[in-house]
């Protein structure tokens, strides 16, 4: 008998374009989820980009003016750490200083939420293992999200370019690009940070920590030096950004640094995702039985939003004090600027120009307080798509006590973060804290409106839940640049913000913090009608 031999099973090479198969079909997908998303984010980053040009001017209409303005910025430590310093005193140069990092962190997280929805979220919810069933490539999904996250980053610059194109087309590019940029890397780093955590809520999180660490490095080293050249502004994204120097002899070699850190990144997130199998990380979640009571819904509700509420509480505490620093100087900066003391005295009240920067600063806490109280609502909304709700519900629980421990939270976390940011903004500014946090305090009612608004449209359809964004961002728009384009008070009063008492230094109002607290009830009571009504998604 002849003797038989094994062949070594080979298994067959999967080529590049393999790989990517499907890319295609899932870009597409993904432009058509995030329709809405997507465009409404980039237009309003990049109109509050484009419309403070008209502003300054306004503003400071003389070379002079300008001049000056930009000596008392340099010389400020405190508006380098929070703006960054002043390389050139034209309205272009004023524009990068006082909105090209903010348009950039708006930027990065939006190019977070978009990689970490279409890749972890995805695998989660257990929609990526269908998917992948399909002739769809291993690198597809993830080439997918992170294309989109460059479409929407490339229509954010070219909308900033041209829109500041008028005030000189080298500069506009330059900031443009520089913003793209930094969406761009932290869309990579998303990706990155995606493979190592099971839980996208965590992945969120975990890249906006890391955002949060670029832009205290880049204060810190800006803090310290005047001209950029600190190696903590380096080590910063953001600092690339200003290093930049849009409208002020551009570097266009520091672009470089996007392209490399985007191509690095973007490689190592790749090389992670082969080495895993779908709906796996790096860093698995801990197995249970979970430490604690969790024998409520109220408990689950807590440990589920936890993290948030610490992570929005820190942030509040660390701006108020970063503003409030700047307060005893705002008397210096604003000078003899009739237009500049209107704005502030118009969003802070007319009771003195330093009652009245630190009443414009806690509305401005109050309008991003807004979009902690709608995320936090939202976490319904994800309970239910991902089915985690369900098995809750399965139990003797009714749908109101489920939401309610969300909805707890949501609401009571507002009024949390709204005390810190008063504490920190009286704590930098060194005086009684009584008045500062009672000037937070009463921005409670509008940020409950939005959040009436948010459990209206999740209770009423789950299609509807993400329109609060929208109305979330229209509000942050208004209030922002609002007073300084100086539209009508028929606009500004769009806004549940542009209702309340003018706090510290003004008259207390309690008409329309009762009406306020009124709709807010009435909300939240038609929302929860309509989601014991209608069907769990499934």
């Amino acid at each position: 008998m002849s003797a038989t031999t094994a062949t070594p099973f080979k298994a067959p090479h999967i080529g590049r374009s393999q790989q990517l198969a499907g890319t295609a079909a899932l870009l597409r997908f993904n432009l058509r989820r995030d329709r809405v998303m997507i465009p409404v984010w980039v237009a309003v980053t990049a109109l509050m980009v484009v419309s403070l040009p008209a502003s300054l001017e306004s503003l400071y209409s003389t070379p002079a003016e300008r001049a000056a303005l930009a000596r008392q910025l340099l010389a400020s430590s405190s508006l380098r750490a929070t703006y960054g310093p002043v390389f050139s005193d034209s309205i272009g140069g004023l524009t990068v200083w006082r909105i090209g990092g903010f348009a950039a962190i708006l930027a990065c997280v939006m190019s977070l939420l978009v990689v970490v929805r279409h890749t972890r979220d995805e695998e989660e919810s257990g929609r990526q293992e269908l998917v992948s069933s399909a002739m769809v490539g291993r690198r597809a999904p993830l080439t997918a999200a992170l294309l989109t996250a460059l479409v929407a980053n490339t229509a954010l610059a070219l909308l900033i370019a041209g829109g500041l194109a008028g005030r000189g087309l080298s500069g506009a590019l330059a900031l443009g690009l520089g913003v793209g940029g930094v969406g761009a890397v932290f869309a990579t780093l998303a990706a990155i940070v995606a493979q190592f955590t099971e839980s996208a809520r965590l992945a969120k999180g975990l890249t906006g920590g890391l955002l949060g660490a670029a832009f205290v490095l880049r204060a810190a080293g800006d803090s310290a030096t005047d001209d950029g050249s600190s190696p903590l502004t380096w080590i910063s994204p953001i600092g690339w950004l200003e290093n930049v120097r849009p409208f002020a002899d551009e570097r266009w070699w520091v672009l470089g640094l996007f392209v490399a850190a985007t191509a690095l990144q973007g490689w190592l997130a790749y090389e992670l995702a082969g080495r895993r199998d779908v709906g796996m990380s790096f860093l698995p979640t801990r197995p249970g039985p979970a430490t604690g009571r969790l024998n409520t819904t109220d408990a689950l509700a807590w440990r589920l939003q936890r993290g948030a509420v610490l992570g929005w509480s820190i942030g509040f505490l660390a701006s108020g004090v970063a503003f409030g620093g700047l307060t005893k100087g705002v008397a210096d900066l604003v000078g003899d600027n009739a237009g500049t003391r209107e704005i502030i005295e118009r969003m802070g009240g007319r009771s003195g120009i330093e009652d009245a920067f630190l009443g414009t600063m806690a509305g401005m806490f109050g309008m991003v307080a807004a979009l902690y109280v709608v995320s936090s609502v939202l976490r319904l909304h994800a309970e239910e798509t991902s089915q985690r709700a369900e098995p809750v519900l399965a139990n003797a629980v009714g749908r109101l006590r489920w939401a309610g421990g969300h909805l707890v939270i949501a609401f009571g976390g507002a009024v949390l973060i709204l005390l810190l940011s008063g504490l920190g903004l009286a704590l930098g500014y060194g005086q009684e804290p009584g008045p500062i946090m009672a000037a937070s305090l009463v921005q409670v009612p509008a940020v409950w409106v939005l959040g009436g608004l948010t459990v209206l449209l999740y209770g009423v359809s789950p299609r509807l839940a993400s329109g609060a964004w929208g109305v979330a961002g229209f509000v942050l728009l208004v209030g922002w640049i609002g007073p300084a384009l100086d539209v009508p008070q028929a606009v500004l009063d769009l806004s549940p913000f542009g209702h309340l008492p003018k706090l510290p230094g003004g008259e207390m109002a309690w008409a329309p913090v009762l009406v306020l607290m009124g709709v807010a009830a009435g909300l939240v009571s038609a929302g929860l009608a309509g989601l014991r009504r209608r069907d769990l998604s499934t």
